[in-house]
């Protein structure tokens, strides 16, 4: 129930933040350069991190106890 709650004010907050961060921006990486929305490249990297944290996690086996 924490867990929930601390990530939807999480959520919340980057929300907030994207959307006081709309300006457009030139983005590079490696060869590529690319003029977006500031709010889209926060957007994209914390959709990343959710993914990478979400398949870093390591699944409970044997033996582990559940929490």
């Amino acid at each position: 129930m924490a867990k929930t709650i601390i990530f939807l004010i999480l959520v919340a907050l980057v929300i907030v933040f994207v959307v006081q961060n709309t300006q457009v921006v030139e983005f590079r990486f490696l060869a590529w350069t690319i003029s977006m929305s500031r709010a889209l490249l926060f957007l994209g990297t914390f959709i990343i991190g959710i993914v990478a944290g979400w398949l870093s996690r390591r699944p409970k086996g044997a033996g582990q106890k559940a929490a």
